[in-house]
Formats: structure tokens, sequence, C-alpha cells
């Protein structure tokens, strides 16, 4: 994992899930799914505002439901100190 990675999870990010259910632009009685993932804040999920307001604003298909599900993948006390190191032959 990359020093930056590691950093924005001891930050309190999550990885983020949504599945983001639309109406097609020509065909409004049918749905589609997009699938969105990114490293966000849990509970308020700014990243994901963001791309939803950017959604409204420049895309045809309405939304119609958006579901989100988040995973802390590292959290301060997974991280522990060693006091010793070996090394095995």
């Amino acid at each position: 994992m990359a020093q930056t990675e590691l950093r924005t999870l001891l930050q309190g990010y999550s990885l983020t899930t949504a599945e983001i259910l639309y109406r097609l632009p020509d065909h409004r009685s049918l749905l589609q799914s997009y699938i969105w993932q990114d490293y966000d804040l849990h509970p308020r999920f700014p990243r994901l505002q963001q791309f939803l307001e950017f959604w409204e604003q420049h895309l045809d298909g309405p939304l119609y439901k958006v579901t989100v599900n988040h995973r802390r993948l590292v959290a301060p006390t997974d991280i522990r100190l060693l006091a010793a190191q070996f090394a095995l032959n």
C-alpha cells in the first residue's frame, strides 16, 4: 500500500461503494445501474455528494436510488508496534 493511501485511511477515510440506479434518458421506465467506489468520510460522504451533484447538473439520466456501503479498512487500533523483530532461517 502506498504511503499516501495509508495516511488517508488513518485520517478516517473508508472504502465507500455506492450503487446508483438511474432512469435512462430516452426510456424513463427503464433503470440502469452504476457502481461508484472511492475512499470517503463516513457519515457525510463529501466525495459521493460531490459526484451526485455533478451527476444531477451534467448528466441526463435522473437519479432513482442510491445505496451506500462503507468499510473501514484500517483503524488506529489495527496498527501495533513490535517490541522485537525475529528472523527465520
